[in-house]
């Protein structure tokens, strides 16, 4: 069974940085992508920023150049260092993967979401 859990989220006034961490346990082969998805009261889940195994990486236009996502695959973990933070910056932030795991032999893959964490940015 995969894990996702995330942690660095909480409350910030506008201008500062926060950094949110994702790390994946238990047993599988590998991991593709990995993204930082975010959802405000009353909107939809979107995309933030998302990074290749390769590391290869994509933006929302409403965060470049202030946020930066990293990977460690050694530790199986996605960072998301956010900078220049604004109040519309304000919602829970969910990590996903894709997961890749071995079965009879064959390779599988199945996304994963951590359980959320929020992050409020003051005026």
């Amino acid at each position: 069974q995969v894990q996702l859990v995330e942690s660095g989220g909480g409350l910030v006034q506008a201008g500062g940085s926060l950094r949110l961490s994702c790390a994946a346990s238990g047993s599988f082969f590998s991991i593709n992508f990995m993204g930082w998805y975010r959802q405000a009261p009353g909107k939809q889940r979107e995309l933030v920023a998302g990074i290749t195994s390769g590391g290869s990486t994509n933006y929302a236009d409403s965060v470049k150049g202030r946020f930066t996502i990293s990977r460690d695959n050694a530790k199986r973990t996605v960072y998301l260092q956010m900078n220049s933070l604004k109040p519309e910056d304000t919602a829970v932030y969910y990590c996903n993967a894709d997961i890749i795991t071995i079965v009879a032999g064959n390779l599988r893959s199945f996304g994963s979401w951590g359980q959320g964490t929020q992050v409020t940015v003051s005026s």
